[in-house]
């Protein structure tokens, strides 16, 4: 783990009046790639530097975004003395999420980091106390959250159009679907495989959905069964590196909240199941449940049962506007100060359930939450 640096900045409680936010890109990778385009379309930002391990990353950093070389670098230490910028953008393997987070919030700067926030919960609050210490805004990239069908359903929760929340269940499963780039089947680095990897959008969102109460128990278990096997059937991603693969194909887990409420959670880079990709959480409320892939409402009205679906939710999409809008809304948090929508406590809530789940696992038996 790199060492801390502490380098002031200017005050980080500036407006940016008049001039542009400026990001610094740790982890100039896939994700990255994303993040940049999306911030393409804000003209409030400046991308000021890039640091990666990895020089073909950083070539693509000069050659695709225009930075210099003056402004790329392998140590995100050295970049943060010599480029001094108002945030940056953690987009690395998970093991390299926490490090440079609090090394830019000692230095004043602001941060979003990519999802799941980190490899632990006690690295999570690491994170939150630089941030709170720096008086800088601390983000996680759960860009579900900010889903058009998100917040439909948060809307119609905030109506009282369900009551209480009693049951919910989460599903993000792949039929074959294990990444065959990046280091996601290296346990590691990643901390975990699907549950922590994409079995985290769902479990985010479900969570914001239902008011984030407190989890107070994990129960769960993960199998191992194909990824660490040479495959031949076909595929859209084939050929991963089955050598290193250390992380799960297949995770269920359940939470129990201190409301009482009740999530269940599957998630899966390799199962039987009909479909490729399964990804919905559907609910249970006293006055009505729901289903997240289609906004469907279930409710009863004028004496009849009612399924209720919209004509016309939005447009966002994953991979396109929803980057767009989970950054956009850390750089306002930022140069504006309004809310952030995914913070540094929301990410902590997650990382307890999947470490929940996963010690569970590893232990046979349920476990509290603290």
């Amino acid at each position: 783990m790199a060492e801390s640096v502490s380098v002031k900045m200017d005050d980080p409680k500036k407006k940016f009046k008049g001039k542009k936010f400026r990001v610094a890109i740790i982890g100039c990778g896939g994700i990255a790639q994303a993040h940049l385009k999306a911030y393409q379309e804000m003209p409030e930002v400046e991308i000021v530097a890039g640091v990666d391990i990895n020089p073909e990353r950083l070539k693509v950093m000069e050659e695709t975004w225009g930075l210099p070389k003056k402004a790329l670098f392998k140590d995100w230490k050295e970049m943060l003395k010599k480029i001094k910028p108002d945030g940056v953008d953690v987009c690395t393997p998970n093991g390299v999420h926490c490090a440079p987070v609090v090394d830019a919030c000692n230095a004043g700067c602001h941060a979003m980091v990519e999802k799941p926030m980190a490899m632990n919960p006690a690295e999570c609050k690491k994170m939150i106390a630089a941030a709170k210490k720096n008086k800088v805004k601390l983000s996680v990239g759960f860009q579900q959250r900010y889903n058009d069908k998100t917040t439909a359903l948060i809307r119609a929760r905030d109506e009282g159009r369900f009551g209480n929340i009693m049951f919910v269940k989460c599903q993000a499963l792949r039929r074959r679907g294990v990444p065959n780039w990046g280091v996601f089947g290296q346990k590691e680095l990643q901390g975990g495989g699907p549950m922590i990897d994409i079995g985290v959008h769902i479990l985010e969102c479900a969570h914001a959905f239902m008011g984030s109460p407190k989890p107070v128990a994990a129960s769960g278990n993960i199998w191992t069964y194909m990824g660490d096997k040479p495959s031949t059937v076909r595929n859209a991603w084939p050929n991963w590196d089955y050598k290193t693969y250390t992380v799960e194909d297949l995770a269920i887990g359940q939470i129990r909240f201190e409301n009482g409420a009740i999530l269940q959670i599957e998630s899966s880079f390799i199962a039987h199941i009909e479909k490729n990709d399964v990804f919905n959480f559907t609910a249970m409320g006293e006055k009505a449940g729901c289903s997240w892939e289609d906004t469907a409402i279930y409710t009863d009205e004028n004496g009849l049962m009612v399924n209720m679906k919209p004509t016309y939710i939005g447009s966002t999409d994953a991979w396109g506007g929803l980057f767009r809008v989970k950054l956009q809304n850390w750089v306002d948090a930022c140069t504006k100060g309004t809310p952030l929508g995914a913070s540094g406590e929301a990410g902590l809530a997650v990382q307890k359930m999947l470490d929940g789940i996963y010690r569970s696992a590893a232990e046979g038996k349920e476990v509290t939450i603290d």
